[in-house]
């Protein structure tokens, strides 16, 4: 393991994706390393079909990528979470912001489903292309498990 080893985590919103953080940061705690949150935004298949679009002052999906990640790292640590997070916006599909982001990383961190997934589903498209094409060693985070074993 290399000194200070940089772990990346996708965040979404999701419930699944913040258990995927918490579990980076205290992984990061335990081994010294540091957090590299990293939220994507692509704009939807559907934008400004029909000749009508939504001026990007009204709707910003890197706004709003930017917006939830904060709001996620807020949530999960709190003002000291004890170790350094960067916190990234990247554009494009979450499984290549995440493959981009991983290059150089000693893990990546990323929930089982995020927001788009089928409930049924063990993992999420994300989360099963990540794992078949990253740089590095992958962790998947089921939904619920951070939390059972906390109780």
């Amino acid at each position: 393991m290399t000194a200070n080893p940089r772990i990346v985590v996708g965040v979404d919103g999701s419930p699944a994706s913040e258990q995927a953080l918490r579990w980076a940061v205290d992984y990061a705690k335990a081994v010294g390393g540091t957090v590299d949150a990293i939220a994507a935004w692509e704009y939807p298949a559907f934008y400004g079909w029909g000749g009508t679009s939504v001026p990007a002052d009204v709707y910003s999906p890197e706004e709003l990528a930017g917006k939830t990640l904060s709001e996620s790292v807020v949530k999960v640590v709190g003002d000291d979470p004890g170790v350094r997070i960067s916190q990234r916006v990247m554009p494009g599909n979450a499984a290549g912001a995440l493959l981009q982001a991983a290059k150089g990383a000693a893990l990546l961190v990323v929930g089982s489903r995020g927001l788009g997934g089928f409930s049924g589903v063990l993992l999420g498209s994300v989360s099963r292309h990540v794992t078949e094409h990253a740089p590095c060693p992958v962790v998947v985070v089921r939904e619920g498990q951070v939390a059972a074993e906390s109780e």
